[in-house]
């Protein structure tokens, strides 16, 4: 292929290698595994650069998924339990996956069971906000659940996403004031 995109034909390595240097561009083969391979003259250098512009342009557009990490004890306190359940909403309402982990240690471990009741009140606590993506399961010492928000928590919270600010005009610079010279106070006696 030509630099313009045009089909030059079968030509030898040679002639090709040839093509592009009359030009001063590169030969590069875009499909080796052809038969035969087919090559393209054209500038790599800038064909990299605009590459790399749209792989950055589509970085900006996903959408990035925060995971959020909350902990609990197994005998966690009632009020303790609400704080964290209000930092729970408040990580879900921003559009953030949480994942809710319940800590046990020593004898606790006998007891998984209480964590479990824990993630199960957190769960229908918080019915209607989230969805439970990852069931509990243990992961040694830890029980582990991921939580979701729900596609109209999604909604809300990109819709409340501050908008970038246009630039503010500068203001007017107050034009400067001439001081005038001072009168002079000296007593004669």
């Amino acid at each position: 292929m030509g630099s313009d995109g045009a089909q030059i034909g079968i030509v030898s390595t040679q002639e090709a290698l040839r093509q592009a240097l009359d030009q001063d561009l590169d030969l590069v083969e875009v499909a080796p595994q052809a038969s035969p391979p087919v090559a393209r003259i054209m500038d790599y250098g800038k064909y990299k650069y605009e590459r790399d512009i749209r792989m950055k342009e589509a970085r900006k557009k996903q959408a990035r998924v925060e995971v959020k990490e909350i902990k609990f004890r197994p005998k966690i306190d009632p009020h303790d339990y609400a704080t964290k359940k209000g930092h729970v909403e408040r990580f879900l309402r921003a559009g953030a996956r949480v994942k809710v982990t319940i800590m046990f240690r020593g004898r606790e471990m006998a007891h998984t069971e209480l964590g479990r009741r824990i993630l199960d009140r957190l769960v229908k606590d918080l019915e209607g906000l989230a969805v439970v993506e990852t069931v509990p399961k243990q992961d040694g010492r830890n029980m582990v659940m991921v939580i979701a928000p729900t596609k109209k928590q999604v909604a809300a919270a990109r819709a409340e996403q501050p908008r970038p600010r246009e630039p503010r005009p500068e203001p007017a610079k107050p034009e400067p004031v001439k001081a005038e010279p001072a009168a002079s106070t000296t007593e004669q006696g």
